[in-house]
């Protein structure tokens, strides 16, 4: 008979995320925007149970903070609670948010909750029916930096044991807009005959190895205007011929980050039409929205538009808001080109956008970031939103030269 495991791997769940950016959102959506990260934690528990899963594996940043609230805490025990009721084992690594010796105050979690006790390696066995199936090996961060690569770290125990899977929340070589923790290099994950890496930090899902699979699932909802299309966890099942995995979408709401071109416009009632034209084709499910409008100089004085694009966003909001899967733009910028010189200026800002996406942020930083005085003075946050403001600043100088 041959032997099998199917599991659920997700990362990145930041329960009780303080959504940063949206706080001025329409009241009507604000709660589904607040609760969003529980409700994808409530999707996960029931897609676990619906693909009768044997087990869980949740790979770092569960929590936003490490002074982890009780609300969050409680939560994630009450899911806990659901899958032990199915006999749905939960291993838990802890990551840079959540890290072990931020929180003083901790819950006590169900028995089939496993939880990586320190910074060093170590592994579960998962048994089944009384006969070992799957070692399952990780490690909790003790404090917010973890700057080793612990990957080499890793190593097979107990090969009689069928299955080996790795769980690592940590940054891989040339991923952008995250802390450059636990650095791996993917050459760094094959050298041990693991048959799966369960990654996170990461909060774009990617798999960076097919033979053997090496995956970001990417978190589970988005939370700002860079963590647009779908987000969820894999479920993957494992048997001694084959790996197979398949996403599963978890989000409450998609964020779309997306050019909107009314230079082809000729009124205000042509711009309402082609927006609310643009955001009909996903009005399956809720959307926020984070829009560039492009205008021409000419058009733009012609049509009066200095303060009339927030009464034509209004316009539409309201209009989505009446229904039952909203959509809702929270923010947006307003680019007036030079309608002589329309596909230059478009093809410059997508050639900065291109550029910027190639740049390693963290190495142009990282003798700043190594430093013992400056790291003090790095926030997290603004780290991530470097290049962005820097894209930013970028569009608002073109458009004063324009």
């Amino acid at each position: 008979m041959t032997r099998a495991v199917t599991f659920l791997h997700a990362a990145d769940l930041h329960l009780d995320s303080p959504f940063k950016g949206l706080s001025d959102i329409h009241d009507e959506i604000f709660d589904d925007i607040r609760m969003s990260t529980f409700h994808a934690f409530d999707r996960l528990v029931d897609a676990a149970i619906e693909n009768e899963v044997d087990f869980v594996l949740l790979v770092g940043d569960l929590f936003d903070n490490e002074r982890q609230s009780l609300k969050a805490q409680l939560h994630l025990r009450d899911g806990f609670e659901r899958l032990k009721n199915e006999r749905i084992n939960v291993y838990i690594s802890y990551g840079n948010h959540d890290f072990l010796s931020g929180n003083h105050h901790p819950i006590e979690f169900p028995d089939n909750v496993f939880v990586f006790p320190s910074e060093e390696v170590a592994a579960f066995t998962f048994e089944k029916e009384g006969e070992k199936l799957a070692n399952i090996y990780g490690f909790s961060y003790e404090k917010r930096e973890v700057i080793d690569n612990k990957a080499k770290q890793f190593a097979v125990r107990d090969p009689s044991v069928p299955f080996h899977i790795a769980m690592l929340h940590g940054m891989v070589h040339g991923a952008k807009d995250h802390d450059p923790y636990a650095p791996f290099r993917l050459d760094d994950l094959l050298n041990e005959p693991f048959h799966y890496w369960a990654l996170g930090h990461v909060h774009k899902r990617q798999i960076l190895s097919e033979e053997p699979p090496v995956i970001y699932p990417g978190n589970i909802q988005g939370r700002h205007r860079k963590e647009t299309g779908e987000k969820g966890c894999y479920i993957v099942e494992m048997d001694e011929r084959k790996t197979r995995w398949r996403f599963v979408p978890l989000q409450s709401f998609v964020i779309v980050n997306e050019r909107v071109d009314f230079t082809e416009s000729g009124s205000i009632a042509e711009m309402l039409e082609a927006l609310v034209h643009f955001m009909e084709k996903r009005a399956d499910r809720p959307h926020l929205y984070a829009l560039e409008f492009m205008i021409g100089r000419k058009q733009h004085e012609r049509l009066g538009m200095d303060g009339r694009l927030d009464e034509l966003v209004e316009l539409v909001n309201e209009k989505f808001l009446r229904r039952g899967q909203w959509q809702y733009i929270y923010t947006y910028d307003l680019y007036v080109i030079d309608e002589t010189n329309r596909k230059d200026d478009l093809l410059f800002l997508e050639q900065i956008r291109e550029v910027m996406g190639e740049i390693d942020v963290f190495h142009e930083i990282k003798d700043l970031y190594n430093h013992t005085k400056a790291r003090a003075y790095l926030e997290l946050e603004s780290e991530r939103k470097l290049l962005e403001d820097a894209y930013n600043t970028l569009v608002d100088e073109f458009k004063k030269a324009r």
